[in-house]
């Protein structure tokens, strides 16, 4: 697997004029146009007069060095040419060209096999967010659904952390290269996700995040997902770019709820009042994706006893460690059949510490 030359040489560029796009951006630009200019094209677009010192450095490309960078920093290339490139990031006239991938590469037949979900949301999340965030990506995990996001502070990382937990398929976006954790401050995430599942970027090892590449590397979260869903943000939120990406894909797109007295309930409300689908748990995505009680799977293998009549209690209202313990269960056989329990999908610890069951 490896990405051929031309388009080697496009993700290169990109990665050469980060900060001729950047100031382009004051300029009013809009991303999708520019990202939809061939080479040439682009250079002429935000380098105008200066354009000959890039020129010079494009005539010195050279693949083979541009291989062996992405082999030094662990990655692989794989192009829109070759056939295990994902086909839904193929639509749009700003397509990528080329991903950089950090993990294993046969994720990617996973990410076309199956439906994945994007979900997306605010980086300064409320903790009601961020529990839905990483139940959702818990869900999905467990239905065999990869779980699709850009690692970011707040939703991002809970969705990761989710699917994870669930020993599920996720795969990280990155508006840098692949190879750097981004923020700095997720490189634990960033580690597990790749020993696990994927990280990609459209930009070469080394390359640091510009404000542009992070609605450009939304694109990417929207164009490989079946469907995409805003779980918080305000209506300034870069998740809604994602949404905006999706709808012009023609995906599905949907929201989780909010409290419409907060600013982090804004954005979603107002997919859902425009018509985006209601997003309470997995089983609501995978409605919309599947048909109605459809999967990727087959059902669960029965529970055994002592989970099973846990799960009940839940059900009954009984979701806190101590009534459980008060009731018939031992208290370790509680807390080790809750855990079990959580990372099967099955139920969530609430924002109060009491567990309930996943619908």
């Amino acid at each position: 697997m490896s990405a051929c030359d031309t388009c080697l040489r496009r993700g290169t560029l990109l990665a050469t004029l980060v900060p001729w796009i950047e100031r382009a951006l004051g300029e009013r630009r809009r991303i999708p146009a520019l990202l939809a200019l061939d080479d040439d094209e682009l250079v002429e677009a935000v380098c105008r007069r200066k354009r000959a010192a890039i020129d010079a450095e494009r005539e010195r490309f050279d693949p083979h060095e541009a291989r062996a960078e992405a082999a030094a920093a662990g990655l692989q290339t794989i192009c829109r040419h070759e056939e295990g490139f994902p086909p839904r990031l193929l639509a749009g006239t700003d397509a990528v060209a080329a991903l950089w991938l950090l993990g294993d590469a046969r994720w990617l037949e996973a990410l076309t096999r199956e439906r994945p979900v994007a979900l997306v949301g605010a980086r300064r999340a409320s903790p009601y967010g961020i529990e839905v965030a990483r139940g959702l990506g818990r869900e999905l995990a467990v239905a065999g659904v990869p779980v699709v996001s850009g690692m970011a502070r707040g939703i991002d990382s809970a969705a990761h952390e989710g699917a994870l937990e669930a020993g599920g398929l996720t795969v990280a976006v990155l508006a840098g290269g692949a190879d750097l954790a981004s923020p700095r401050s997720r490189r634990d995430l960033h580690r597990r996700i790749a020993a696990s599942g994927l990280v990609v970027s459209e930009l070469p090892p080394g390359t640091r995040p510009a404000r542009w590449s992070f609605p450009a590397r939304n694109r990417i979260m929207a164009g490989l997902a079946a469907m995409t869903v805003v779980v918080e943000g305000t209506l300034s939120s870069g998740s809604l770019i994602t949404a905006g990406f999706a709808q012009d894909l023609g995906r599905d797109l949907g929201a989780v709820p909010g409290k419409v007295t907060s600013a982090l309930g804004a954005g979603p409300n107002d997919l859902i009042h425009a018509g985006a689908y209601v997003v309470r748990s997995a089983a609501d995505m995978l409605d919309v994706l599947y048909g109605a009680g459809g999967g990727p799977v087959s059902d669960p293998p029965p529970l055994e006893p002592h989970l099973a009549a846990l799960l009940g209690a839940v059900e009954r209202g009984e979701g806190s460690p101590d009534a459980l313990a008060a009731s018939a269960f031992e208290a370790a056989e509680v807390l080790a059949g809750l855990s079990e329990l959580e990372l099967l999908g099955l139920i969530r610890r609430s924002a109060g510490g009491h567990y309930v069951r996943c619908a």
